[in-house]
């Protein structure tokens, strides 16, 4: 584990590794480091790539307790939610750019998390979309394209996790905001960038009912929200041997209506952090409507991380 940075490196960086810039035709950059959303619990980060391309990022920070925290991401995203976090607290944020496994340059940014808002509190108790037309149809003049979120649905769910889906049949939104509240009561909020349809809600708890209020945001102002309840899965153990084996022979007699029995393969570890690990896998034959990752954590509960069907990697925090 290697200490956070504790200077911008920028200045330092051209003087190391310019003898290597004729081997290297185009130095990539990392810039603009800024945050884009906050919430008394996390913080949405953003960047940009002016020139070139990395392979991976890492983005580090100490916690509300001073231990340091490395978040992996892959190198075509362009942000990153930070949950987990403490409210009203500075946070400083380290976003560095690697090749391979070797640090080409970082940037850096602080943030300040949102005070616990009174406001928020209590969550929505009934469902809005009955009562949204009324409050909101005199907007609808000064708004040319309202935008307009519905079917808010649940796709799957696991002990520890929740997968949620929605659609925007018109218009278009800034940013989401999903609030629920946790096993113990409290609030909890999670932004989602404008272009998601789709989020997974981790650290829940086995057999318990959630409400969920997806919340559409344009300009800084909620526009329409939707809502539905789940319950999570009950506890179910680790399975104790390689299911490959039964499957084929409880699925064999239904080989003939399945022209192409999908392969699952090369489970690798593409990244490591003392907190988080990346993994990757490949599917060289067919295709799978979703996966399921399960590992047991440090005090060895069963977790389970379900993963959209087009994923070749996740990473765990």
């Amino acid at each position: 584990e290697e200490p956070l940075p504790s200077e911008e490196p920028q200045q330092e960086k051209p003087k190391t590794e310019s003898p290597a810039s004729e081997t290297l035709p185009v130095r990539p950059l990392l810039e603009e480091l800024k945050v884009s959303s906050v919430t008394p619990n996390s913080v949405q980060l953003q960047w940009s790539v002016p020139k070139g391309s990395f392979d991976s990022f890492m983005l580090q920070y100490r916690d509300a307790e001073g231990q340091p925290q490395a978040l992996p991401n892959d190198g075509g995203s362009r942000s990153v939610t930070v949950p987990g976090l403490s409210p009203s607290r500075w946070y400083r944020f380290h976003l560095c750019g690697l090749q391979g496994r070797k640090k080409v340059t970082h940037v850096s940014t602080e943030a300040l998390t949102a005070a616990e808002e009174p406001e928020e509190l209590p969550l929505p108790t009934e469902e809005p979309q009955q009562e949204k037309p009324q409050t909101e149809a005199p907007t609808s003049e000064a708004t040319p394209a309202t935008a307009v979120l519905e079917e808010l649905r649940v796709s799957s769910v696991t002990p520890s996790s929740v997968q949620l889906q929605w659609n925007v049949p018109k218009g278009t939104f800034d940013s989401f905001m999903l609030q629920y509240r946790d096993a113990q009561g409290q609030p909890q909020a999670l932004p989602i960038d404008g272009g998601s349809r789709s989020v997974t809600v981790p650290g829940l708890s086995p057999s318990h009912r959630y409400r969920f209020h997806l919340y559409g945001l344009r300009g800084g102002k909620r526009i329409d929200r939707v809502s539905i309840d789940t319950v999570t899965a009950s506890e179910e153990p680790l399975p104790s041997e390689e299911p490959q084996q039964e499957k084929a022979e409880t699925e064999s007699p239904a080989s003939e209506p399945i022209p192409v029995r999908p392969v699952l393969e090369e489970l690798r570890v593409s990244s490591v952090t003392p907190n988080s690990a990346q993994l990757q896998w490949t599917v060289p034959k067919g295709s799978f409507d979703s996966f399921v990752l399960q590992y047991r954590d440090a005090q060895g509960q069963p977790q389970a991380l379900p993963i959209d069907g087009v994923s070749r990697s996740v990473t765990v925090p």
